[in-house]
């Protein structure tokens, strides 16, 4: 290569040094382990080592993957292609059906969603990173990845691929297991790296997330650390987040909703400040939408403030854009025949299961130690005994117990809280590299 080509490639590929990270860059380690501090630089870093070997290796195959395709695309294509000098190459990059970067001295960097694990099967290997390792299948590593990459080339016979294994911890999943084995079992071919966000971020980026994130969250993601998960889902909330507090009214009310059969839960709530209470709801066996909101208008009938938000489950919207009526319209109806307005706040997509519990925890207590959802154990006595007791379904991480009856007013209680106080909105993956856009 050019030389004075190589110094300018040197200086975009230029991130701030850590000794953790100089060290998973220099060792000559087959596997490698990667749990980091979320934006500490761990895909920055995977993307431009990445690069290098494929530009300094002519001919070899590569692999850039993610839990989905979609993952995969946002989070490897556009900066490859542009620290590879790829996007001018007489050979353009493939986006489909499955996405390759061809390099101008014949490599190619394959782009793989891992949902469908068999897409990194059946291709003798250079190597490749895996990000967001702790959300791929627990069994794609043994049935489908590690056979991948043991997968001879008969012009090499006694090459074997090597891998990189990045992301962020969830619970002690496969994850944890395999972070374990690289880092105690004394295996050459394996080894485990680690660092802390707050190694490389400033420190007020670190402030920053302590303020809105539970302590659960923010251990697991900004100090990379597995965290044990116990049995109750929002383990921090407790008598702090108790209050006496009684709607007043002139308060607008929020509205929460999750579209179940029975029993029907709805929480009913005011925003103080930045402070969510929860100090009221409607809880009914075996009833439908316009039930609940003919209870709501006659429980608030003297409520001076008659505009509601009204917040829930993206499926209570199912078969409006047919014209037909929804778990909504109904409520809606009843509203409007009553006197009262609202707005809707549901979202046209429910968030993932996890964002939506760390939004929660982050409400009932921050990893600074600040809380902001309060609740009327008198009032609200289901929203109480939900936080209190709904637990994850035995085996997994985030999936929660369907035989607690609390539960659906807990995911009420969620869709709000997301909907308002998101905490999973970080800033998007990107690099920035002169003369590219």
């Amino acid at each position: 290569m050019n030389p004075a080509l190589q110094r300018q490639l040197d200086r975009w590929y230029a991130l701030k040094d850590i000794p953790e990270q100089v060290r998973l860059i220099n060792e000559q380690v087959r596997f490698k382990v990667v749990p980091a501090g979320r934006r500490s630089g761990k895909t920055e870093r995977a993307k431009r080592y990445l690069a290098k070997q494929a530009m300094k290796n002519a001919g070899e195959i590569y692999f850039a993957a993610a839990p989905t395709q979609d993952q995969a695309r946002k989070i490897w294509w556009d900066d490859l292609c542009a620290l590879t000098l790829s996007a001018s190459h007489p050979k353009a990059p493939r986006v489909s059906p499955q996405p390759v970067i061809f390099l101008p001295n014949g490599t190619e960097i394959h782009v793989i969603g891992l949902d469908k694990p068999q897409r990194i099967e059946g291709i003798a290997w250079t190597g490749g990173i895996i990000d967001e390792i702790a959300d791929i299948k627990a069994s794609a590593w043994e049935a489908n990845i590690l056979p991948a990459l043991n997968t001879v080339s008969p012009e090499r016979p006694d090459y074997r691929a090597w891998c990189w294994l990045i992301g962020v911890p969830d619970g002690l999943n496969h994850y944890y297991e395999l972070y374990e084995y690289a880092r105690a079992s004394g295996d050459p071919e394996w080894a485990a790296y680690h660092w802390k966000s707050a190694e490389v971020l400033p420190q007020d980026v670190i402030d920053s997330a302590k303020r809105v994130m539970s302590r659960k969250q923010y251990l697991q993601e900004f100090e990379a650390s597995f965290e044990t998960a116990t049995g109750r889902i929002y383990e921090d909330y407790s008598q702090a987040n108790h209050t006496g507090a009684v709607i007043e009214p002139h308060e607008q009310l929020l509205w929460m909703h999750d579209q179940n059969f029975t029993p029907l839960s709805s929480a009913i709530g005011v925003r103080r400040g930045d402070d969510l209470y929860l100090l009221d709801e409607i809880v009914l066996e075996s009833a439908i939408s316009r039930q609940s909101a003919i209870e709501f208008v006659e429980r608030f009938k003297d409520h001076q403030n008659k505009h509601v938000l009204v917040y829930g489950d993206p499926a209570g919207r199912a078969g409006e854009k047919h014209g037909h009526a929804s778990d909504y319209t109904e409520i809606e109806d009843v509203l409007r025949e009553h006197g009262w307005k609202f707005t809707r706040k549901v979202k046209k997509k429910a968030p993932a299961i996890k964002d939506r519990q760390n939004a929660v925890r982050a409400r009932i207590c921050t990893a600074d130690g600040k809380r902001h959802l309060f609740v009327n154990p008198t009032t609200a006595p289901w929203c109480h005994k939900g936080l209190s007791t709904v637990q994850l379904q035995k085996g997994s991480t985030f999936q929660e117990d369907q035989t607690n009856q609390y539960q659906h007013i807990t995911t009420a209680i969620g869709y709000m809280v997301h909907a308002t106080w998101p905490t999973d909105r970080a800033p998007a993956k990107s690099v920035s590299v002169p003369g590219f856009h």
